[in-house]
Formats: C-alpha cells, sequence, structure tokens
C-alpha cells in the first residue's frame, strides 16, 4: 500500500488546513487510516483515527473540536481537516493505515506509513 500525502503549507495561528492521503491499493475501504506527526526535537505522536467504514474516529485530546478526520472510500482518500491552528501544531504529518481489526492509535498498529507533509504554523 502507498499512501500520498499532501496538502502541508505555512499558515498563520486560527487559520485551518485540510490534510488529504491518497492510497494506491484498491482495497482502500477495508484499511483503518490515521494521522501522525512529529513536531521539531520531538517523538512522532498519535493525532486522529477512522475506521475502515467511517463510523469510529479517535483523536488526540489537543486535537478534540479542531481537526476532523474524515474518509472518501470511493476515492481512496483520507482527510484531515485542521481549524484554528496554533503554533504547537507545526510538525510534519503523516498518514498511516493498517488491515488489523485494531485502529490506528498508535505507532505498534501501524503497517503502512506516507510521507510526511510539513504544516508550519507561524505566530
Amino acid at each position: 500500500v502507498q499512501l500520498q500525502a499532501s496538502g502541508g503549507g505555512l499558515v498563520q495561528t486560527g487559520d485551518s488546513l485540510r490534510l488529504s492521503c491518497a492510497a494506491s491499493e484498491r482495497t482502500f475501504n477495508v484499511l483503518n487510516m490515521g494521522w501522525f506527526r512529529q513536531a521539531p526535537g520531538k517523538e512522532r505522536e498519535f493525532v486522529a483515527s477512522i475506521s475502515w467504514n467511517g463510523g469510529s474516529t479517535s483523536y488526540k485530546d489537543s486535537a478534540k473540536g479542531r481537526f476532523t478526520i474524515s474518509r472518501h472510500n470511493a476515492k481512496n482518500t483520507v482527510f484531515l481537516q485542521m481549524n484554528s491552528l496554533k503554533p504547537e501544531d507545526t510538525a510534519v504529518y503523516y498518514c498511516a493505515a493498517n488491515a488489523r481489526t485494531t485502529a490506528t492509535i498508535g505507532e505498534e498498529f501501524v503497517d503502512y506509513w506516507g510521507q510526511g507533509t510539513l504544516v508550519t504554523v507561524s505566530s
């Protein structure tokens, strides 16, 4: 499975961005998907996940109420809508996937990684 993330950029505090991740796999609709991020000098961390059918989502506490993960199975794409961005959201964002029964809520549950897309939020 190849994952291609896009949509990062430089924005100001309070702005919005929508990240996209396109999957090459025709069986995308059986993959649990997720987003992780890695800030400079920090370890990679979980941000959000969505189940294969979109019926279940999970978020990092600091993302709740600001970020929304969604998916369009017909287009093999998962999205991360990020609103009210803060400087502490600055990071490289990675999409991730697995074909397990467990959601991608931690790195140990990830089978496939996409390349990162950089999000920079200026103050």
